[in-house]
């Protein structure tokens, strides 16, 4: 399926820097709790993450992230994620986060 130059417009994919992380011992397979700062524009935003595997908890605050900040918020278990953080597989199946190589303004757009 291909897709407009417009649909991709539509979906709002920014950077953002990680400012707290927590475990998620209440979710089916094991996660942790983020909360992502999206700069003054959207503000800190929290989401879920199954990042356990090649990330360990007290390495990912300052940590810069990519996610989708336009998708209705999903409820997941007895937290409420507000965004996507973005990843891509590795040969076994875990998430390797996707990120800017270098710093840059957190709430920047992707393009």
């Amino acid at each position: 399926m291909t897709i407009t130059f417009d649909d991709f417009l539509r979906v709002d994919i920014r950077v953002g820097t990680i400012s707290r992380a927590e475990p998620f011992p209440e979710a089916r397979k094991p996660a942790y709790r983020l909360w992502i700062d999206f700069g003054p524009e959207i503000g800190e935003k929290k989401t879920s993450a199954q990042l356990t595997r090649h990330y360990a908890i007290d390495a990912l605050p300052g940590r810069q992230v990519i996610a989708v900040v336009n998708f209705p918020a999903k409820q997941i278990g007895p937290f409420r994620s507000e965004v996507l953080v973005l990843g891509v597989p590795d040969a076994d199946g875990e998430v390797v986060l996707l990120g800017p190589s270098h710093d840059v303004p957190d709430g920047g757009r992707m393009y």
